[in-house]
């Protein structure tokens, strides 16, 4: 294929871009792929997770602003391009039952009209590959599923002339995938690992809790080499210093075991207008014979 490789990431807020197929991202990066993150929202209800940092007064008053600036650090150590679509966080309701959402937040918006936006940028970068979240939105946030819900409407929509003629010339992207890193099979590998070298695990409670639900294994179709990246996709990770204790759970595998136990980050392909050969190990597998 002559034509620039490009690839869209598209995510609820600043920071699941670094949690969620980052060192994908900073791999295809290195080879001259174009990559851009589309950030659905600014993140303005989310909680500052990290202790050292709760509290603040500044980062209360400032949320939006300081995780805008996060997001800039990030974008700059993962080597993308990051687009905003505007729209407010809805928050994570809590409580049974739970509470309405805000009025005017991301998750209650119209899907069609939400979508127009994402088509806008779909048709002005031209990816051939996007990637976001299921329809469980990888965990059920409501801004997570309002993001599947745009990116499959998008994805349809884009090349279209017949739908949002006022976002640009038609363009059609080839695959789209659901993100899936946090699959069983990884959490069991690593798991397991942990504890065969004696070593304490950070995943015991999140296997337990996977045992509450009654929820079928997703299909991995697509297994990413990317390990050589894993130290970037950390970097970046912890540039959302409100969201990420460096001193928790998330850090406490060692590098060397991660790069060992589980090499890749994995997906699922959700679209496909090419033909392709499952299991995968590239995100543009039968894009790149066209």
């Amino acid at each position: 294929m002559t034509e620039q490789l490009r690839l869209m990431a598209v995510h609820a807020h600043p920071d699941d871009e670094s949690s969620k197929g980052a060192a994908t991202m900073a791999k295809y990066v290195s080879e001259g792929v174009g990559v851009l993150v589309a950030t659905c929202t600014g993140g303005e209800r989310g909680s500052v997770l990290n202790p050292k940092l709760q509290g603040d007064p500044y980062i209360e008053e400032h949320i939006h602003e300081v995780r805008a600036k996060e997001m800039d650090e990030a974008r700059e150590i993962l080597g993308v391009k990051q687009s905003w679509l505007g729209f407010v966080d809805s928050g994570l309701p809590e409580g049974d039952p739970l509470p309405p959402l805000p009025d005017g937040c991301f998750a209650v918006q119209d899907v069609d009209e939400a979508a127009g936006a994402l088509v806008k940028l779909i048709r002005e970068f031209k990816p051939q590959v996007i990637t976001t979240y299921d329809e469980n939105g990888g965990y059920p946030h409501p801004d997570h599923i309002m993001t599947h819900k745009i990116s499959m409407v998008a994805f349809e929509a884009a090349g279209d002339p017949e739908r949002y003629p006022d976002a640009g010339e038609p363009w059609t992207p080839q695959k789209l995938y659901y993100n899936q890193g946090f699959n069983r099979a990884r959490t069991v590998a690593m798991h397991e690992a942990l504890l065969s070298r004696g070593l304490e695990s950070p995943y015991a409670e999140w296997l337990e809790r996977w045992k509450q639900f009654d929820r079928p294994e997703r299909q991995i179709s697509t297994h990413v080499p990317c390990a050589d990246f894993f130290e970037i996709r950390d970097k970046a990770l912890l540039a959302h210093a409100t969201q990420i204790d460096p001193d928790g759970a998330w850090f406490h595998v060692p590098m060397e075991i991660q790069q060992e136990v589980w090499p890749t980050e994995d997906y699922e392909l959700a679209r496909s207008l090419v033909d392709t050969s499952l299991p995968e190990d590239d995100l543009f597998a039968g894009i790149r014979t066209l």
